[in-house]
Formats: structure tokens, C-alpha cells, sequence
């Protein structure tokens, strides 16, 4: 698997807002690693998971919702 090739496609469907895309690449990848026993690059992809989902809260997220996350981050 070619992680640089996948993150930079992942990246530039956040770019455009298309974050089903990028969600489903990166479940491919998580995958892919999850088959290969590969924890560390599983660990890789579930942060890249979490980036976009913090994407997608900054941009569809209300104030209140901004607000109570801030104040239960991990």
C-alpha cells in the first residue's frame, strides 16, 4: 500500500468537502493494515479518521456543539 499516494487523496477530498470519500479511503487503508497485522499504520489511520471527523465538525458543527466539544476533547 502506498500510504503517501492514499493521505494526499484523503486530503484533497476534505479539501473539496467530500468527507464520504475520504472516510471510505481511509476505512479501505485501516483495513489493509488490520489484514497485514500492521498496528502501527491501523494507528496512522485512525488518526486520520479523527482529522477528518474534526474537520467535519468545524464545518457543520453549531457554536453550542463547538463549545461542548472543546470542553470534552480527548
Amino acid at each position: 500500500m502506498d500510504v503517501e499516494t492514499l493521505t494526499k487523496r484523503i486530503s484533497t477530498f476534505v479539501e473539496i468537502g467530500n468527507y464520504h470519500a475520504a472516510v471510505n479511503i481511509a476505512i479501505s487503508g485501516l483495513n489493509e493494515c488490520r489484514r497485514n497485522s500492521d498496528r502501527q499504520c491501523a494507528d496512522m489511520f485512525l488518526g486520520i479518521i479523527r482529522d477528518i471527523l474534526r474537520s467535519m465538525e468545524r464545518e457543520f458543527g453549531s457554536q453550542e456543539y463547538l463549545e461542548n466539544r472543546a470542553g470534552n476533547s480527548e
